[in-house]
């Protein structure tokens, strides 16, 4: 939902810092890679109850996360794989952090339900931008899939982890209210992807 007003803000800052980083030796995938590690660093540290450090290394992996898009077109693009291992990383990053959440809280169901949501709204988004694709309706909005907004997408997403570590003690209630909105998000794509699918206009 905050996605499109909040990547016009923060793609002026991304691009200058990936000027900063054009250097031979940091490549785009590099970055995936890294924040893929940072992030996995994060879960870890969730399920180990470091608060404070989990919740550094999930801001730097998702800011590692932020740079890799603008430094590979700062270079042209072009990388295919680039843009599979960003997604891959993405959900892996994301559920490694809700199991460590899991873990570092004991509210096992409530997060189990949130994997749950997770999963079918990725399966969601994932379907249709692939059949977009086949069909030539896909959605180009700089990224390497067609994604279908909705409710909870990647600010939120940010935003939400950002709270369990901030308030663990809360984390269970919170993560009953997150797995319904990523729900409500899941069930948003389905219709959408009915309407430009059946013949309407591509939805942003």
């Amino acid at each position: 939902m905050l996605d499109a007003r909040i990547r016009p803000l923060l793609g002026p800052s991304l691009d200058r810092a990936a000027t900063w980083l054009d250097v031979r030796w940091v490549t785009p995938n590099r970055l995936t890679l890294a924040g893929l590690v940072v992030g996995l660093g994060s879960a870890t540290a969730a399920g180990a109850r470091w608060w404070a450090v989990a919740l550094t290394l999930w801001l730097l992996s998702r800011l590692l996360d932020g740079l890799d898009g603008p430094l590979a077109r700062r270079r042209g693009g072009g990388d295919p794989f680039g843009g599979f291992a960003d997604i891959v990383a993405d959900f892996l990053v994301y559920g490694a952090f809700i199991v460590g959440m899991a873990i570092g809280t004991g509210a096992w169901i409530p997060f189990l339900v949130v994997l749950l949501a997770y999963y079918v709204n990725g399966a969601a988004f994932l379907a249709f931008s692939s059949i977009a694709e086949r069909e030539s309706r896909q959605i180009d909005d700089g990224r390497s899939l067609s994604f279908l907004g909705g409710l909870t997408e990647g600010t939120e997403t940010v935003l939400a982890c950002s709270l369990f570590c901030l308030l663990p003690q809360y984390a269970a209630p919170m993560a009953w209210v997150w797995a319904a909105a990523v729900t409500v998000t899941a069930l948003q794509r389905v219709v959408l992807a009915r309407r430009t699918l059946t013949g309407g206009a591509v939805q942003p």
